[in-house]
């Protein structure tokens, strides 16, 4: 799974104060479902972006009974999207390891939570069976342009289909403190 937030408030970086990870360096962290990593694939003063990549283990989420319960041993525990597509486990990671970002709060920089950011994040793989009506409903009443764009099922095989999935943008201008309570965009 993989969450990209980017910025081109001048200086963008200071998106590394706000989520308290520094863009100069990459960080992991162990969860109860496999591992997430944090790091910044672009980190200038006029664009900067921070990635959250989860990582889940299918296979330990199988054999060590966390997740649904199913057949003991069958195939499709196995192979499904779960590694792949946002979901709970995206949920858990963003909270542990941007908590203190979710709170509205900047220990180092107090000032940059009440200043109006321009942000745009990027979940490349959004299941999402209601459709891109869902969706807006979700996050537009939150200050967010929303723009989704359903996938293919395989991009090699376009008989097949769409998938149930989604490339979700978020767009909008908001405050720190506005996004940690869910408010409106200014």
């Amino acid at each position: 799974m993989l969450l990209t937030i980017s910025t081109t408030h001048q200086p963008a970086t200071d998106l590394g104060y706000l989520l308290r990870k520094n863009p100069a360096r990459p960080q992991s962290f162990e969860l109860s479902f496999g591992r997430t990593h944090v790091f910044y694939p672009e980190a200038t003063a006029g664009t900067c972006t921070v990635a959250l990549l989860v990582e889940v283990d299918p296979v330990g989420l199988v054999r060590n009974r966390r997740g649904p319960a199913g057949e003991g041993g069958a195939l499709e525990q196995y192979g499904n999207d779960r590694p792949y597509a946002a979901s709970s486990f995206l949920s858990v990671a963003i909270a542990e390891v941007f908590g203190s970002a979710l709170s509205g709060r900047s220990k180092e920089r107090p000032d940059l939570v009440d200043q109006p950011l321009p942000l745009k994040a990027i979940l490349p793989a959004v299941p999402c069976r209601g459709g891109e009506d869902v969706l807006q409903k979700m996050f537009a009443p939150l200050g967010y342009q929303v723009t989704a764009k359903r996938l293919p099922l395989d991009e090699n095989f376009p008989d097949w289909g769409e998938s149930s999935c989604y490339r979700v943008e978020l767009d909008g201008v908001l405050r720190q403190r506005e996004r940690a309570m869910g408010r409106h965009a200014v």
